[in-house]
C-alpha cells in the first residue's frame, strides 16, 4: 500500500489519466444532451489534458511541486471550453497546495484536491450544482475525511472515488435537463475517469505508454441521416476536412497526430513526403483539428465542407463542390513569415476577437479588430491560442471579445496569464454581440466609458442561430430529430423544423416581441446569396419598419446568424 506520492508517481498518474480520458472521449461526448453541434466536453477535456501530457513527457521532476506546477501551467494554457478551464483550475489549486513539498502524504494530497475545488468555485461566476463542480467537491471532501482518519494514499483515493461516483449519479437529480435526458453530467464523468485512472496507476494496475498512445478510432453512433440514390446513409461527422501542412521537420513522427485525429473523426487518410503532409478526415471539430496539426508545421491550404449541407444540396439537384483537387492547388505556396510573439505597443487600445468563417473574420478586421482567433462553435480555441493573439496586438490595453459563451472562461484565463499588456474581456456570447460591441469601440474614449459602451451595445443584441440538430433529443419540451433545422434565440431552443418555411414562421413570431429596428442576416458556408436574400424578403415582409442587411459571414456550423436590435 502506498503512503506517499512522489514526482514520478504523480507524473505517471497524469499520463495514465490522459490515456483514460482519450479512450473515453466519445463516451463523455455522448452525454452532452443539448442537440446543437458543439465543442463537446470529452473533446475539450481531452485536448486540455493532452497539453499536460505533452509537457510531462519532456522532463523528469525532482519534486512533486515541480511536477504539479508543470501540469497546472500546461492545463491552464491548453484549456478549451468551460470544462477544460474548470479542469485546469482544479489542478491549479492542487499545485498551489503542494508548493514546497518533495512528496505528498495522503493528508497533503487530499487538502490539495480540496484547494483545487475552491479555485474552481471561485472562478465560476455562477457555480451550478449537478456539474463537475459538485462531483469534485464531494470527492475531495471524502478524501480529506479519509486522510484525516489515517487512510493511506490508495484508500484516500478510493474514498474520493466512491463519493465522486455517488455524486455523479446524483447529478441526474440535481440538474433538470440531465434528469429529463436520463444521463449524468459529462464534465463530472470526465473528472471521475481521471481519478480512477490515477488510482489504477498508484496501484500498479495500468502504465502510461512511453510514447504517445495510439487511440482506437471511435465512431459516433448518432449521425445525420441523408438519402443518396434512393439509399439511406449516415453522416457521422459533419465536416469533410482536407488540408496541407508544410513540415517543420522532415523527419517528424506523425503517429501522435494520427492517434488524435482518429479520436475526433473518421475516414482518416494521411499522406506525406519529406516536405508536406496532406490530411483527409471527417470530423465535427475542424478548427481543433487544424490547430493540432499546426504543431507539426505551417498550414498552407485547407478546405472544410459541411457534408450535411452537401447531402441536402445533392438531394435538391444542386451541384456540390468537391475537395478532390485540393492537393493540386497551392503546392507552391511559401511558408508564412514568422510573426513576433510580442508586439510593441503602438497605441493605447486594441481588440482581439474570436470568429470562424472568412466573411466574419474579414468583417471584424474591417471594424477595427487587430487580431482574430479562429474558433467558435465546435472549435473552441485554447487559452494559449487567445493569449498568443493578445500578445501580438500592438496596444497597451487589449479588449477580448470571445463571442461564444463556452469561450469566455478561456478568455478570462488568458487575461490572467498575460504579463505584458492589460487585458479586458467583454463577455460577448455570440458573434453578432461581438460585432455590435466592436462598432461601439471608441479608442478616443477612456477605458471605463469604452467598457460600458461595448457591454451596453452587446446587451441590446438578440441573436438567432440556425443550424442542424446534431442528435435526436427530447429537449425542453421539443422533439428533436437529427439533421433537422434547429433554431435558437439568445441561447434558448426554439425547436427543430423539417422545412425552412416552418423555421421562418417560428423566427418571425419570436422576433415580433422585440419590435426590431435593425435586422442583420449573416449567412454561413454552404448557403448562397440567393437563399439568404429569400430569408431577408420573408423577414422584410413581417418587419417593414426594420432596416435589414444581408452579410456573407461564411461561418461553419450555422446556416444563419441573425442579429435583432
Amino acid at each position: 500500500m502506498r503512503d506517499m506520492i512522489n514526482a514520478a508517481a504523480f507524473k505517471e498518474c497524469i499520463l495514465c489519466a490522459y490515456a483514460a480520458l482519450q479512450a473515453n472521449i466519445q463516451t463523455i461526448n455522448d452525454l452532452n444532451v443539448f442537440p446543437v453541434p458543439d465543442g463537446d466536453t470529452g473533446t475539450n477535456m481531452g485536448l486540455t489534458m493532452e497539453k499536460a501530457a505533452a509537457e510531462l513527457r519532456k522532463n523528469d521532476f525532482p519534486t512533486i511541486t515541480a511536477a504539479a506546477d508543470c501540469v497546472a501551467s500546461a492545463l491552464l494554457r491548453g484549456a478549451r471550453g468551460n470544462s477544460g478551464v474548470i479542469l485546469s483550475l482544479l489542478f491549479r489549486g492542487i499545485s498551489k497546495k503542494l508548493k514546497g513539498l518533495h512528496e505528498a502524504d495522503p493528508k497533503s494530497f487530499a487538502a490539495a484536491m480540496q484547494e483545487g475545488v475552491n479555485a474552481a468555485y471561485k472562478a465560476v461566476m455562477k457555480p451550478a450544482e449537478g456539474t463537475i463542480l459538485t462531483v469534485s467537491r464531494l470527492a475531495s471532501e471524502a478524501a480529506v475525511r479519509a486522510a484525516e482518519s489515517g487512510a493511506g494514499m490508495e484508500a484516500t483515493m478510493e474514498a474520493a472515488i466512491a463519493a465522486g461516483d455517488e455524486a455523479l449519479a446524483d447529478t441526474i437529480n440535481l440538474n433538470p435537463v440531465l434528469k429529463k435526458a436520463g444521463v449524468v453530467d459529462a464534465g463530472g464523468m470526465g473528472y471521475m475517469v481521471i481519478l480512477k485512472a490515477m488510482l489504477s496507476s498508484l496501484r500498479g494496475e495500468v502504465f502510461a505508454p512511453r510514447d504517445q498512445m495510439r487511440i482506437e478510432e471511435v465512431v459516433q453512433e448518432s449521425g445525420r441521416v441523408f438519402e443518396k440514390d434512393g439509399v439511406q446513409d449516415v453522416i457521422t461527422f459533419a465536416f469533410d476536412t482536407v488540408y496541407i501542412v508544410r513540415k517543420n521537420d522532415p523527419n517528424v513522427d506523425l503517429t501522435p497526430l494520427r492517434s488524435y485525429l482518429g479520436s475526433v473523426g473518421d475516414s482518416l487518410v494521411i499522406s506525406e513526403d519529406d516536405e508536406i503532409f496532406k490530411v483527409h478526415v471527417h470530423t465535427d471539430t475542424p478548427g481543433a483539428v487544424l490547430t493540432e496539426s499546426q504543431k507539426y508545421g505551417t498550414l498552407e491550404l485547407a478546405k472544410i465542407e459541411n457534408m450535411v449541407i452537401q447531402a441536402e444540396q445533392q438531394k435538391a439537384g444542386v451541384a456540390v463542390i468537391s475537395t478532390d483537387d485540393l492537393e493540386k492547388v497551392g503546392q507552391e505556396l511559401e511558408a508564412m513569415e514568422e510573426e513576433p510573439e510580442l508586439a510593441a505597443p503602438e497605441k493605447q487600445f486594441g481588440a482581439v476577437v474570436v470568429a470562424a468563417g472568412a466573411g466574419m473574420q474579414n468583417l471584424f478586421r474591417e471594424l477595427g479588430a487587430d487580431r482574430v482567433v479562429t474558433g467558435g462553435q465546435t472549435m473552441n480555441p485554447s487559452t494559449d491560442d487567445i493569449l498568443r493573439e493578445i500578445n501580438r496586438t500592438p496596444a497597451e490595453t487589449v479588449f477580448v471579445l470571445p463571442n461564444n459563451k463556452n469561450i469566455i472562461m478561456a478568455a478570462e484565463q488568458s487575461a490572467e496569464l498575460c504579463r505584458d499588456k492589460r487585458v479586458i474581456v467583454i463577455p460577448t456570447k455570440t458573434v453578432p454581440q461581438g460585432i455590435s460591441a466592436l462598432l461601439n469601440f471608441n479608442i478616443d474614449e477612456n477605458e471605463e466609458p469604452i467598457v460600458e459602451a461595448m457591454k451596453e451595445a452587446a446587451a441590446r443584441v438578440h441573436t438567432a442561430m440556425v443550424t442542424y440538430a446534431a442528435r435526436d433529443s427530447d429537449f425542453d419540451g421539443h422533439d428533436i430529430h437529427a439533421g433537422e433545422y434547429l433554431a435558437l434565440l439568445d441561447g434558448a431552443l426554439l425547436g427543430s423544423f423539417k422545412s425552412e418555411d416552418a423555421l421562418l414562421e417560428e423566427l418571425k413570431g419570436a422576433f415580433g416581441q422585440y419590435s426590431p429596428e435593425f435586422i442583420t442576416i449573416y449567412y454561413g458556408e454552404g448557403v448562397d446569396e440567393a437563399s439568404a436574400d429569400g430569408v431577408a424578403a420573408v423577414l422584410t415582409g413581417s418587419f417593414p419598419q426594420a432596416e435589414l442587411s444581408v452579410v456573407n459571414g461564411g461561418q461553419p456550423v450555422y446556416y444563419y446568424m441573425i442579429s435583432v436590435e
